[in-house]
C-alpha cells in the first residue's frame, strides 16, 4: 500500500507557474503526509516486533554482534563479540602464567644451589679424607672423647655377644621346658594304662609337671633379662653411637674447611683472593660451631649412657643370678619371689599366639 502510494506521488507532474516556481498542491501535499505517516507507522510496528522477539529469547551475549556500515549492510562488516576479550582477562592471564614461571624458576635455581653445595662440600670431605688416609692432611683429635668411643663400641660389641648367648639359653631352655610338658603328660598317661606301675608313673609325672613349673618361671625372668639387654644395646647405645658419627662427620667437615682457609691464607692477597678467604672464613666459623655443638652433645650422651648403663645392668645381673640359683635349688619360692622383686610378670600359656584379628 505504501509502495503503491509512493509510486503515484512520483510519477505526478509538477505544474510550475510563470515565475518558474513549483505550485503548492493541496493533493499533493495530502499524498505526501500520508506516505511518511504510514513509513512511521511500519517503522514502529517493526521495531516493537523485534523488541519482543528480545525480551522472550533473551540476548545471548556470547553471540552477540557489533555491525558496521549501518542497517541493512552486508555481512562483512559484523565482528562477533565472543572474539573480543578485554585487555583484564589477558593480563590475569598473563600475570597468572608468569607466576607459574617464576615459581617454577625459582625452584629450579634452588635445587641447583643446594646440587652446587653439596657437590662442593663432598668434594672437600673426600679431599679431606684422603689426605689424612695418605697422612699429608692434619685433623682434629679429643683424644679424652676419643677413648671414650672407642670404649663405648668395645662395650658394645661385648653386650651383643651377651645377649646373643642368652637368647640361644633362651631358645634351649624353652625346648627343654616343652620336653618336660611331653614327658609329664606321657607319664600321666602310663599310670592310668600300666596298673602294676601306676605309683611310679606319678611320681615321675608329678616331678616332670613340678619342673615344667619352674621352667616357665624362669623362663619370664630370662626373658626379662634378654628384653632389657636388647633395649639398651640396640636402642640406648645405638642411639648414642648415631650422634658420634654425626660428630665425625661434622669434624670432618671442619678440618676440610679449615684446610681450605689455610691454603687461601698462604696464597696471594688481591682482591679477589681476599673475597675468596672471607667466604671461607664464614664457612670455617659456621663448621666449627657445628663441630663444637655436636661434640658437647656426644661427651653428654656419653655420660648419661654410662650411668644408664649401670643401672640397668646391675638389676638385670641380680635377677639372672637370683633366678638361676632358686631354679636349680629346687626352691620354687624363692624363684616366685624373685620375679615379684623384680617386677617380672609372667605372660599366661597361648598369650604369645596372634589374635584370631591378627591373623587375618
Amino acid at each position: 500500500m505504501t509502495d503503491g502510494i509512493m509510486s503515484k506521488a512520483a510519477t505526478m507532474e509538477i505544474p510550475i507557474n510563470s515565475n518558474g516556481d513549483t505550485g503548492a498542491l493541496a493533493e499533493d501535499d495530502g499524498l505526501e503526509q500520508a506516505a511518511k505517516q504510514q513509513w512511521s507507522l511500519d517503522e514502529s510496528s517493526r521495531g516493537t516486533r523485534d523488541l519482543q522477539q528480545v525480551m522472550v529469547s533473551g540476548p545471548n551475549l556470547n553471540e552477540t554482534s557489533i555491525v558496521s556500515g549501518g542497517y541493512g549492510g552486508t555481512a562483512e562488516g559484523i565482528i562477533p563479540t565472543s572474539s573480543i576479550k578485554g585487555p583484564n582477562m589477558h593480563h590475569s592471564s598473563s600475570s597468572s602464567s608468569m607466576a607459574a614461571e617464576e615459581t617454577t624458576r625459582g625452584v629450579a635455581v634452588e635445587k641447583i644451589e643446594a646440587m652446587r653445595k653439596w657437590s662442593l662440600n663432598t668434594y672437600k670431605c673426600t679431599k679431606q679424607m684422603i689426605s689424612e688416609r695418605f697422612g699429608r692432611g692434619s685433623r682434629t683429635v679429643d683424644l679424652e672423647l676419643e677413648a671414650q668411643i672407642e670404649l663405648l663400641r668395645d662395650t658394645k660389641r661385648k653386650y651383643e655377644n651377651v645377649l646373643r648367648l642368652a637368647q640361644a639359653l633362651t631358645n634351649h631352655f624353652y625346648n627343654m621346658v616343652q620336653t618336660q610338658h611331653s614327658l609329664g603328660d606321657t607319664f600321666a598317661d602310663l599310670s592310668q594304662k600300666s596298673p602294676e606301675l601306676r605309683d611310679e608313673f606319678g611320681y615321675n609325672a608329678e616331678t616332670q609337671k613340678l619342673l615344667c613349673k619352674n621352667g616357665e618361671t624362669l623362663l619370664g625372668a630370662i626373658n626379662f633379662f634378654v628384653s632389657s639387654i636388647n633395649t639398651l644395646v640396640n636402642k640406648t647405645m645405638e642411639d648414642t653411637l648415631m650422634t658420634i658419627k654425626m660428630y665425625e662427620n661434622a669434624r670432618l667437615e671442619f678440618d676440610a674447611y679449615r684446610s681450605d682457609l689455610e691454603e687461601l691464607s698462604l696464597g696471594p692477597r688481591d682482591a679477589v683472593a681476599m673475597a675468596r678467604i672471607d667466604a671461607a672464613q664464614q664457612q670455617y666459623q659456621v663448621h666449627k660451631e657445628k663441630y663444637e655443638r655436636l661434640r658437647s652433645d656426644v661427651t653428654i650422651k656419653l655420660k648419661f649412657l654410662e650411668e644408664n648403663k649401670v643401672k640397668v645392668m646391675h638389676k638385670q645381673l641380680l635377677l639372672f643370678h637370683n633366678a638361676i640359683s632358686a631354679y636349680f635349688a629346687g626352691n620354687q619360692q624363692q624363684l616366685e619371689q624373685t620375679l615379684i622383686q623384680f617386677n617380672v610378670k609372667l605372660k599366661p600359656p597361648g598369650s604369645d599366639k596372634p589374635s584370631w584379628l591378627e591373623e587375618q
